[in-house]
C-alpha cells in the first residue's frame, strides 16, 4: 500500500534590503534585497539600521524655522535661524538669542564671502533689504552710497547723535563710518539707528569727552547695493570672487566687482536667451573638467527647466563671458534648487535630483541620469502634489554618508535619503523639518519652535521611533511552485534593550501592511559609568545583542516578503537578515 509523503518543511534565507527602497521597478520583477517600503530605516553596505533621532537644540522661537544660515569666518562659526519676523542665535544649545527683527519673510537665500576686509555673510529673501553679516552685526545693505554733510554731532554717554544738513536717505541697520570728527571716540564704523529723514544716532565705543565735536567731521556709507533695490534680490551665488543676485521675478540677474561685498550692482539680462520665459530661479557654480582644464561654470535655472550655462568670470566683458549654451530640463519650482556635491552640482526638478554633469550630456528621456532614479516614480509623485510647498532641499551629511533631499508633505514633512556610498534610498518620517544646515560638522534642521540636532541620540526628543519595512518579494529559487508559509525569524542586533518588533509576510505581491501598529514602552535601564558607579552597585553596558525569535506567520503564495514594524527608543536596532520556514507544494 502506497505512503502518503509527508509535508516538509524547508527554510531559507534573505539579507536585509540593504539594496534599498525601490519605487521604480515592479514588484514582480524587483531585487529580493530591494525594500517596497522602507521607512525609518537607513540602509548601509552590510545592514539595515534603525534612524537614529533629534534632540531640541534650540529653543524660545515663535514659529516655524524655514531658513537656517551658518556663518563661517575663519575660526569663528555662527547659526543663525529665522522664523517669523525674526532672525535668532542658535549658534549654542538653550534658549535662543533675537538679533534681527522686524523682517517680512523668514525665507532666506545666503553665501559666505571672504574679502581683505574680513569674512562676510550675505543674504536676502525677496522682500525685505538684503543684509550681511560681519561676524560681529547684522546690517543692512543700504540703498544709497551718497554721504550728506554733517550739521550736528553730539553725543549723551555713548549715544552719538548725528544731525545732517539734508535727507540722508537712511534706514534703521545700515551702516556709516564716521571720520576726521575730535574727539576721536566719535570716529569709527558703527550701525545706526535712523530717527528722522535728518537724524541717526550710533552708539560708540566709550563716550567722547566733549560735545558737540569739533570738528563735526564726516561720514560714509559702509554697506550698500545701487543700480537695485535690493528687497527685490532673492538669490544670492559666489562666482569666481564676485557676488550674483537674481532679481525676483524677472529674468535679470546682478553682480558687483571682484572681492566686493557691497558697491553699485550692474544687471544682466537673460530675456533674449530664455526661449520660454518666465524667471530665474536660482544660480550655481558648475565645475566642470572640458577637455583643457578644471574651470568653473555659471549656471542659471529658469522656473521652466531651462540651464543657461556661461564661461567666464567678468559679465561685462564680452571677450571674456561666453554662453556655453542652453538646455531644457524639467520644471524647477523650488528656489532652494541647487546644491554643489563633490565636483557636480545637484538640481532638484520635477523628474527628481539630476546632477548637471550627465544631464547636459544626455536627455530628459533618459531618467537613468537622475541620482533618484530608483525611487523615480514617488519624487515624481511628490512634485506633483507638493510643488507648490515650501521645504524643499538638497543637503549632504558627510558624518553619515547621508544625502538628504527634504520633501515638504501636508501635514509633516517627509526625508528621502541616499546613502553615498552604496546609492541605496529610504524616507524618514517624524522629523518635521523644513531647512537643514551643516554647522560644527553636525547636522541641523528647523522645526516649528525650535531649531533640532539632527541624528542626534536614539529617540524623537524623548518619543519613540517607528519604522516599517516591506520587503521586496522572493521566489525562493522556486518561481513556479506554491509555497506555505509559516513562520520567520528577523536577525536583530541590538544593545540596551529589545524594541517592539511585529513582523508577517505579504505573498504574491500584496502590499498592504496588515500587520497593526507597535506600540513600546522604554524601560529605564541604570548602567554604570566607569571610574565613577560603585562596583557590584550598577550594572554595565555590555555589547549588541543577537535577536533570533521566531514568529509563526501565514501565507500561502508563489513569492513573498517580510513585513517588519519596529518600535524603538535609547536602542540601537540593526537588521542583518531574516530567515524563513516555508513548505513548499506542486507546481501548479
Amino acid at each position: 500500500m502506497a505512503v502518503a509523503q509527508q509535508r516538509r518543511a524547508v527554510t531559507a534565507s534573505v539579507p536585509a534590503p540593504i539594496g534599498g527602497w525601490n519605487a521604480r521597478d515592479s514588484v514582480a520583477e524587483m531585487n529580493p534585497m530591494d525594500a517596497v517600503v522602507l521607512n525609518n530605516f537607513f540602509p548601509t553596505p552590510s545592514q539595515i539600521q534603525l534612524r537614529k533621532g533629534y534632540t531640541q537644540y534650540a529653543t524660545g522661537i515663535t514659529g516655524q524655522v524655514d531658513t537656517l544660515m551658518q556663518y563661517s569666518g575663519g575660526s569663528t562659526s555662527k547659526l543663525f535661524a529665522a522664523a517669523g519676523s525674526v532672525i535668532y542665535d542658535v549658534s549654542s544649545a538653550g534658549v535662543a538669542t533675537s538679533v534681527v527683527t522686524g523682517q517680512g519673510s523668514d525665507r532666506w537665500q545666503y553665501v559666505n564671502a571672504s574679502t581683505t576686509g574680513g569674512n562676510f555673510l550675505t543674504a536676502v529673501n525677496g522682500t525685505d533689504a538684503a543684509l550681511i553679516y560681519d561676524g560681529t552685526n547684522w546690517i543692512k545693505y543700504a540703498t544709497t552710497s551718497t554721504a550728506q554733510t554733517i550739521g550736528s554731532l553730539t553725543s549723551s554717554g555713548t549715544t552719538c547723535t548725528v544731525i545732517t544738513s539734508a535727507a540722508h536717505g537712511l534706514v534703521t541697520g545700515n551702516q556709516v563710518t564716521i571720520t576726521g570728527a575730535s574727539p576721536s571716540q566719535y570716529n569709527g564704523t558703527f550701525r545706526i539707528t535712523v530717527t528722522n529723514g535728518t537724524t541717526f544716532t550710533y552708539t560708540a565705543l566709550s563716550a567722547p569727552a566733549t560735545s558737540p565735536a569739533s570738528p563735526l567731521g564726516s561720514y560714509t556709507v559702509a554697506k550698500f547695493i545701487t543700480g537695485v533695490n535690493s528687497s527685490n534680490l532673492i538669490h544670492v551665488n559666489l562666482h569666481k570672487d564676485r557676488l550674483y543676485f537674481v532679481e525676483k521675478d524677472t529674468l535679470n540677474f546682478w553682480y558687483l566687482g571682484v572681492n566686493a561685498i557691497s558697491g553699485a550692482a550692474t544687471s544682466y539680462p537673460l530675456g533674449a536667451i530664455a526661449r520660454n520665459g518666465g524667471y530665474i530661479m536660482a544660480m550655481g557654480t558648475w565645475t566642470l573638467d572640458a577637455g583643457y582644464g578644471v574651470d568653473d561654470y555659471a549656471v542659471f535655472i529658469t522656473n521652466n527647466g531651462e540651464a543657461i550655462v556661461f564661461k567666464g568670470s567678468d559679465p561685462s566683458d564680452p571677450n571674456d563671458w561666453a554662453l556655453i549654451g542652453v538646455w531644457q530640463l524639467g520644471q524647477v519650482f523650488a528656489r532652494r534648487c541647487f546644491f554643489k556635491f563633490a565636483g557636480d552640482l545637484l538640481l532638484i526638478t520635477q523628474d527628481g535630483i539630476i546632477p548637471l554633469a550627465s544631464a547636459l550630456q544626455s536627455s530628459r528621456l533618459d531618467p537613468r541620469i537622475n541620482i533618484t532614479d530608483k525611487i523615480y516614480y514617488a519624487v515624481s509623485e511628490a512634485a506633483d502634489l507638493y510643488n507648490a510647498e515650501f521645504g524643499w532641499q538638497i543637503h549632504y551629511y558627510a558624518k553619515q554618508n547621508m544625502l538628504i533631499f527634504n520633501i515638504p508633505v501636508i501635514g509633516g514633512q517627509q526625508q528621502y535619503v541616499m546613502h553615498n556610498i552604496t546609492k541605496a534610498w529610504a524616507s524618514f518620517s517624524g522629523i518635521n523639518a523644513t531647512c537643514f544646515e551643516v554647522y560644527d560638522e553636525n547636522m541641523y534642521f528647523g522645526g516649528n519652535g525650535f531649531v533640532g540636532k539632527f541624528y542626534d541620540g536614539l529617540s524623537d526628543n524623548d518619543a519613540n521611533i517607528k519604522a516599517t519595512c516591506q520587503q521586496a518579494y522572493s521566489y525562493f529559487d522556486a518561481r513556479g511552485q506554491l509555497k506555505r508559509f509559516t513562520m520567520v525569524r528577523p536577525i536583530l542586533f541590538t544593545d540596551n534593550g529589545t524594541p517592539s518588533v511585529l513582523c508577517g509576510i505579504n505573498t504574491d505581491f500584496d502590499t498592504q501592511n496588515n500587520i497593526g501598529q507597535v506600540s513600546f514602552n522604554p524601560a529605564l535601564v541604570s548602567v554604570g559609568i566607569w571610574d565613577t558607579s560603585t562596583w557590584d552597585d550598577f550594572d554595565w553596558g555590555g555589547g549588541n545583542t543577537i535577536s533570533k525569535q521566531w514568529q509563526g506567520v501565514t501565507g500561502i503564495g508563489y513569492a513573498a516578503g517580510i513585513i517588519l514594524n519596529i518600535a524603538s527608543q535609547d536602542i540601537d536596532v540593526r537588521w542583518a537578515s531574516t530567515d524563513y520556514v516555508m513548505e513548499r507544494g506542486a507546481v501548479l
